[in-house]
């Protein structure tokens, strides 16, 4: 049975990929970090149905965070198959208003969430010889968004980010 860790597995995008995910199988590693309720919500809905899924809550900007997501995962599961980077925010604010904490606050969710948890799950994946890691990023990422100047840049980065991985792994 293979293992995937979804971040950002709360709400929108990321709940659906966890829970089909399950249900198609996966063991589910649902990361969350300021939904719990909802988190709690899937897992009851699922159990109920005899669907097995994992929550666990982490900051994945924060790598000492990602590391203990990772070290659960592997804890329980023994290997991670697929790792989907979905964790992120956005903010409406023209380009003037953004503060030095509102740009790190979206490098770090959007983007450096994916940097720590690649480069914590890549050597288990290697070691396996098998892996998959999906970052889930924007238009905006391509073409950029007035009024989303951080969100566009923190996509844009992850495009780049997943370009070049994808070239870097291909020859392991």
């Amino acid at each position: 049975m293979k293992t995937v860790i979804v971040t950002g597995g709360s709400k929108g995008i990321g709940k659906c990929i966890a829970t089909n995910l399950a249900k198609e199988g996966y063991n589910v590693v649902l990361n969350y970090n300021k939904s719990k309720k909802e988190a709690e919500k899937i897992k009851e809905e699922l159990k109920a149905k005899g669907i097995n899924i994992e929550i666990f809550k982490a900051d994945v900007s924060k790598r000492e965070e990602v590391k203990k997501l990772v070290k659960y995962s592997i804890n329980k599961f023994t290997n991670i198959d697929v790792l989907i980077n979905n964790a992120g925010i956005a903010k409406l604010q023209m380009f003037n208003d953004i503060t030095d904490e509102d740009w790190n606050e979206m490098i770090d969710t959007n983007l450096n969430s994916a940097f720590y948890t690649t480069q914590e799950v890549i050597s288990n994946m290697i070691h396996n010889k098998t892996g998959c890691i999906i970052n889930i990023s924007s238009i905006w990422g391509m073409v950029g968004a007035s009024c989303e100047v951080a969100y566009s840049v923190s996509k844009a980065g992850l495009n780049g980010l997943t370009k070049a991985l994808a070239k870097e792994l291909r020859s392991i």
